[in-house]
């Protein structure tokens, strides 16, 4: 099977606007295995992606403070 980068991205980008805080408590749930409404969508190995991809936005704020 072969991954939509374009829903990827815009999951990516309508978890991101929410804010850094909802974005910490997404990863945290997705980590979990909890359910999170804006990844209904996708496929395992599409929501791993998104997950890398918020863990990776997030390390450049975290290194900032």
């Amino acid at each position: 099977m072969v991954m939509d980068s374009s829903k990827i991205n815009q999951c990516v980008e309508a978890l991101c606007g929410c804010g850094c805080e909802a974005v910490r408590a997404t990863i945290s749930g997705m980590e979990l295995g909890l359910p999170v409404e804006q990844t209904n969508s996708l496929d395992d190995t599409e929501r791993a992606a998104v997950l890398s991809e918020l863990k990776a936005i997030m390390s450049v704020y975290d290194d900032r403070a």
